[in-house]
């Protein structure tokens, strides 16, 4: 089954607004950044993002919010978006704070099809409140939710007219698990090949999970801070 659409903005013409998107990424690496631009370009708006953090603020993320398309961020820090927090702190901006292993398993669950699951992590801080919590061997858990979304948009080096995906590095970070964890998952590639190039042994997200695939183009791949020894 060919996947291949023209670009960007054919990938995410159905997105509409108020609809729920996972962004793989972690900072600035590996993340869908045709994706978001076209996302910009579409002024689709009220988004909810699942994303480990909002990227800066002139790139990621960080240019959805500058917009006001987004009405909820669910993630697991602020980082260095100014805009992020002056959004939240004005109460412009909803944000769901997670710890990052529990977004990470949020979205690996909801791939799985595992509504809920317990974890340690944040029994007896402001996370727990609300939640239900039970005792192993004990130990206190709190129930945590999964997450699905309508649509996840991830970065992938290599991939082919099928959808089989190859990460790179460190940029493979959260990609894997939000491909997995929605109706229609979007992939922008660095090199698109075609099937049978990809060594099955090799390949970090099978196409079963994509629906559309791209070649993206002028990627910047920012380094969030750079900083270099004195003298």
């Amino acid at each position: 089954m060919n996947k291949i659409v023209k670009d960007a903005d054919e990938a995410i013409k159905d997105i509409f607004d108020g609809a729920v998107i996972a962004l793989g990424g972690f900072g600035l690496c590996g993340i869908p950044e045709n994706c978001i631009a076209a996302l910009v370009k579409k002024r689709v708006k009220n988004l909810t993002c699942i994303s480990n953090n909002a990227g800066v603020d002139e790139f990621g993320i960080g240019l959805l919010l500058q917009q006001r398309q987004v009405k909820k961020m669910i993630s697991s820090y602020v980082g260095e978006n100014k805009l992020f927090e002056q959004l939240v702190l004005s109460g412009e901006l909803e944000l769901e704070l997670t710890p990052q292993g529990t977004l990470a398993e949020k979205l690996r669950a909801g791939g799985a099809g595992i509504p809920a699951f317990f974890t340690a992590t944040g029994y007896g801080t402001e996370i727990a409140k609300g939640k239900e919590v039970r005792q192993y061997d004990g130990k206190n858990y709190i129930l945590e939710r999964s997450l699905f979304a309508d649509f996840a948009m991830v970065k992938a080096w290599k991939g082919d007219a099928m959808g089989n995906l190859v990460f790179r590095g460190t940029a493979r970070n959260f990609n894997p698990n939000v491909a997995t964890a929605s109706y229609k998952t979007i992939a922008e590639v660095e090199h698109l090949v075609p099937v049978g190039e990809i060594d099955p042994d090799q390949v970090h997200v099978p196409g079963i999970y994509i629906k559309r695939i791209f070649q993206g183009k002028n990627y910047e791949k920012r380094i969030e801070k750079r900083k270099t020894s004195e003298g």
